[in-house]
Parts: C-alpha cells; structure tokens; sequence
C-alpha cells in the first residue's frame, strides 16, 4: 500500500494523495538561488521600526515655506514611468556596489509626492503632446495637438489659427509677471515637450516648414514650431534655449530640412543684434563651458542635428550633459531679481523604451536625477519650487521572483513553464520579438550579442516601436507650497498648481490673502466656527 501511495504521488502529483497542492500563484523553491545575506541589523525589527521613526521625524521636522516661489522649474522625465523609476533607483544602488533596491534618486526625497492621470481628451494613453498641453498650459488637448484646445482637431491647420482656441504656458505667466523663462532638454528643441512651452500648432510633427507642406498646410498660416520659437511670443523672449535640433533651423542647402531657404538660427542672432542684447550662439560643450561663470543675457545652443545623443553613447569630451546644461540655465535665470521659469526635459528616456533598450532608458533617467541633484544645490528651497513628473508611461514590466540585489538588468531567478530564461525587465510589445519554435520562447541569454547596449529583450506583441503606457505617472515636488502636490489628480492642474505657488497666471494664488487650500485641522476648525458665527448674526440682523 506504501509503493502505492508513492506511485499516485508520483503520478498525479502531492494533491492527488491528500496532500494540498502548493500555490501557484506566489511560488516558492527550497532550490531558488539565494539572494545575498541579509545586513545583520536588517533582521532585527528595531531596525526597521528605527527607520520608520526616524521617517516620521524627518517629515516633521521639515518646515514647509510659505513664501511665493520666485523662481519655479519643472522637470519632465518623457515616459519616465513608476517602473522606470524603480528599476533606475535599483540600477543606481548595484552601480555603486550595492543590492539597489534600498537606493533613493535625489528627487524621491523630496518631502511631497503625488500621482497625476495621463488620458488626453480623445485619446486613453497620452503621447507627449497632448500631455505637453496639460502639464505645460492647463488644458487637455487632443493627442498630436500642441497650446491648443481640444476644439481643433490634429492637422486642422485653419481650426488652429483661431486665437480664442490658443491657451498660454506657465513661462508666458511668468512673463507676463516680469520674470525670465528658458528651455532646456536632452531632445529636439523643438520636439513635442519643449514646444508645449512656446508653441501653438495643430501636429507636433510641423518642426520645419516642410512638414507643414506635407500635410497640405500652408506654413505662411501655420507656422512651423522652429519658425514660432525664433519669431513668435513667448518663444523670442526666452532668455534660455538648449537642446538639439540644429536641423529645423536651418535650409536643405546646408544639411538642414528647411525648404523655404531660411537660417533661422541667424534670423534669431540678427534680432538679438538688432535690440542691441547680449547674446550668443552655441554648438559645443566647450562653448557651453566657457560661459559657465558669466553666460550672455541671450543664449541659444543647439548641440545635434537631432536629438542629443545618449548620455552612455555620448563623446564626455563634446557632449553636454543634462546637468550641465541646467546648471547654465539657472545662473543665467537667476540674475531676474523677480525670478523666472524653467523646464528641463530629460527626454531620451522615451526613446529608449521606444526601442527596447533598457539600460539606456534608466541610465537617461539616473542623468535626469544629476540634473535634479545640481538645481536642488543651486537653488534655496525656501523661495524656489522644483517639480519632477513624467508625461506619460511605457510598457516596460519589472516582474519576476529575483532574490534581492539581483542583476536588474539580467534574467530573472525564475523560469517559464518550458525551462526557459525571461528577463527581470521586458516590453509588452515592441521590437524584440522572437519567433517560438514549436511552441516554445527561445532563450534570449544565449544570443551572442546578449546584454550589449543595445541588445532588446523579449516582448510579446512585435511592434516597430514600443508604446507608451496609460498609467498615472508620479510627480515630486520641494519649496514653496510643496504640499500642493500631494494626492491623485488631473496632469492638467500642474501648471495651476506650479502657479498657485508662484503668484502668477489665472485663479487663486498663494499670496493672494486667502487661506492655504491645505490648511490645518485646527485652521479649518476654527474658520468652520466663524462661519457659523457670522451665519447666525446674518440671520438675526437679516443682512
């Protein structure tokens, strides 16, 4: 009878012989590769319970400003989603030697965190225009569409030159109130985020003139987004402009994709000239370094044909990077006693998930987090706000049962049903699919180009290029007003979030003598009993 028993077990399985089955959805293996020894402090409960006080500490210890926010600048990590921003955080640990999990990006300090929703008005997962719009101007727009309300459809030319469908940027409040505004980013200058500053155009891909004609538009009615940069209001009175697209600017005759003849880049120099202002243009790192100490009231920079290259492909020698680029900007702003606004884009992280190349994606988003880190040394959280989020997500999944301080960037612990390796970080969809053969995945680890740079994991819908994701995105905020940002909300409320704490644009202002919208209990009580007050005393005396 024992043989027997044995046999079912055997055969069938523990469930079989009165054994209950294990679960399959949280497996566990006595066999898994272990992970690295647990710190010694880290199996006492008094040391997370010490980590957890210590927490609540920091939290009340830190003093909220209550000042206007002089100066404001907004980071825009382009497809910088929640995965994205762990995998990085992990990434950034195992670089210095460390399991990573436990790391922080400078930004994830920040005392305020918050969670906005991407949709756009015809469109349930956002491109960077759309999105561009709502964190940049306010409103939600249709997708492709950019400083446009969500009355003009994409490539209605003639629907877009109705000013009342037109809406400002946060840099025109700022103008408006005398400050400063500049545009810094990793992409074109003119690429869908960095227009949303300045542009109001009904296709994100109208970057030169020859782009508008392709879509049957007239460039004279629509300008494209170079020619509004250079020649059109809010874009001509930035102090600040660097990033790549030299292209845009410039005529076919010199390598550039313009087919009206122009050089908009000496147009830009000639009106600069032309008002007697200091100003310079720029094209190298060592340019940009030179005037690191004293840059001009007026610069331009335009440092690729296209977009910057990645920062791990990139020539250190010649490239800039993003931090160095912010940092330029913020002395160059900052001589505006009254303060300005700047956005700063990390924009090839978009790209690379687009591609399927994840270490460039989290290495995009570890120089985003320098960038972060140097403005943060730069600028005094009492009178300066700095807020980091993201437009829109990607299809990158962090799955899998590794044990901890496992090689983000490797094949998780676990197997497929088959025997077959999958990767800790891979794309739902996108370019890296294999074909199965009889049914079963090949084993990406074992390619001869495995874990090269540009080497892409398996997905499962191919796709020339990945999509962008429908997840809300995180939003990090420090300085003035900082809890503002706190809770799940519209992308669109940012800009009005960012203005509330600077005292500029439409609505309600922090100092505009009216009580904080996050006040205390205590406020909100004792304001409650007022208003019953002068309620009963209206009633009484009927005024």
């Amino acid at each position: 009878m024992f043989l027997l028993s044995l046999a079912l077990v055997a055969l069938t399985g523990p469930a079989a012989a009165g054994v209950p089955p294990a679960d399959r959805y949280h497996p566990a293996s006595r066999h898994s590769p272990a992970g690295p020894p647990a710190r010694a402090q880290e199996t006492e409960a008094s040391y997370w319970y010490a980590e957890a006080q210590a927490a609540i500490n920091a939290r009340l210890a830190h003093k909220e400003s209550v000042k206007k926010a002089r100066n404001v600048v907004m980071f825009l990590g382009d497809g910088m989603s929640v995965p994205t921003l762990a995998a990085a955080r992990t990434l950034l640990g195992q670089r210095r030697g460390h399991t990573g999990e436990e790391a922080q990006l400078a930004f994830e300090k920040f005392p305020t965190s918050g969670l906005v929703k991407t949709y756009c008005v015809n469109s349930q997962v956002a491109d960077s225009s759309c999105s561009a719009t709502a964190y940049l101007c306010g409103v939600k727009a249709n997708q492709g569409t950019l400083g446009l309300t969500a009355a003009v459809p994409r490539w209605d030319c003639d629907a877009s030159t109705d000013s009342s469908q037109h809406v400002q940027s946060i840099a025109e409040w700022a103008l408006a109130d005398g400050r400063d505004a500049g545009i810094v980013t990793t992409t074109r200058i003119t690429h869908a985020s960095p227009a949303g500053v300045y542009a109001k155009v009904a296709n994100r891909h109208w970057e030169n003139d020859a782009k508008v004609r392709e879509d049957g538009a007239d460039p004279a009615r629509c300008p494209d987004i170079a020619h509004q940069l250079v020649h059109m209001s809010p874009g001509n009175r930035f102090k600040v402009i660097l990033g790549g697209g030299r292209r845009e600017f410039i005529p076919t005759t010199s390598q550039g994709t313009r087919t009206d003849g122009r050089n908009l880049i000496e147009e830009w120099q000639n009106d600069k000239r032309s008002k007697s202002l200091d100003h310079r243009y720029i094209n190298t790192r060592a340019q940009l370094t030179e005037l690191l100490s004293s840059p001009p009231d007026y610069l331009l920079g335009l440092f690729e044909d296209s977009h910057l290259n990645y920062h791990m492909q990139s020539n250190l020698t010649t490239d800039p990077t993003l931090a160095e680029l912010t940092e330029i900007a913020i002395r160059s702003l900052s001589r505006n006693e009254k303060g300005f606004f700047l956005f700063v884009e990390g924009g090839r992280i978009d790209h690379a998930h687009h591609d399927n190349f994840a270490e460039l994606a989290l290495d995009e988003t570890l120089e985003m987090d320098k960038a972060v880190a140097r403005a943060a040394e730069l600028l005094s959280e009492d009178d300066s706000l700095i807020v980091v989020t993201a437009d829109h997500a990607h299809v990158m999944a962090y799955n899998g049962y590794s044990a901890r301080g496992h090689d983000i960037l490797g094949p998780s612990r676990d197997l497929d049903l088959d025997g077959v390796p999958y990767m800790t970080l891979s794309y739902t969809n996108g370019p890296g699919f294999r074909p199965h053969v009889n049914g079963i995945r090949p084993d990406v680890t074992a390619e001869s180009y495995y874990e090269e740079l540009e080497w892409r994991a398996h997905v499962d819908v191919p796709l020339d290029s990945e999509t962008h994701g429908g997840d809300d995105v995180a939003v990090f905020a420090r300085g003035p007003h900082h809890s503002m940002f706190t809770g799940l909300y519209e992308q669109s409320q940012l800009p009005h979030l960012m203005a509330y704490a600077a005292c500029i644009g439409p609505g309600r202002h922090a100092c505009s003598g009216a009580a904080h919208a996050l006040a205390s209990p205590i406020h909100i009580v004792v304001m409650a009993a007022f208003l019953t007050v002068l309620s009963q005393i209206n009633i009484i005396f009927k005024i």
